[in-house]
């Protein structure tokens, strides 16, 4: 799972019908020294499955691959990236 910062929505005017009524959102994540740093995100621009209703400038943790699709499991979606958590906080050690 990736920490990522929420900056945008995307609309669909066309889709796959496993994912119809999905809200999708843009995340960008974060490199752990950005994190531990408080810098700005740092990596490659997601569109992200959101069923938690994230909002623009939230961090949320974002799982990808085969890990996205599992909480639809049984059933199968063409989804690579879920948000699966929105933070209230993030801490690091150094």
């Amino acid at each position: 799972m990736r920490i990522a910062e929420v900056i945008g929505t995307v609309t669909l005017s066309r889709m796959h019908p496993a994912v119809e009524r999905a809200r999708w959102i843009i995340g960008v994540p974060f490199s752990l020294k950005a994190l531990g740093d408080q810098l700005d995100p740092d990596g490659e621009d997601l569109v992200i499955y959101d069923q938690l209703g994230a909002g623009h400038g939230q961090r949320i943790g974002v799982s990808e691959g085969v890990e996205a699709s599992a909480p639809f499991h049984p059933a199968k979606k063409p989804v690579d990236a879920y948000c699966a958590a929105i933070l209230d906080q993030v801490s690091i050690r150094k």
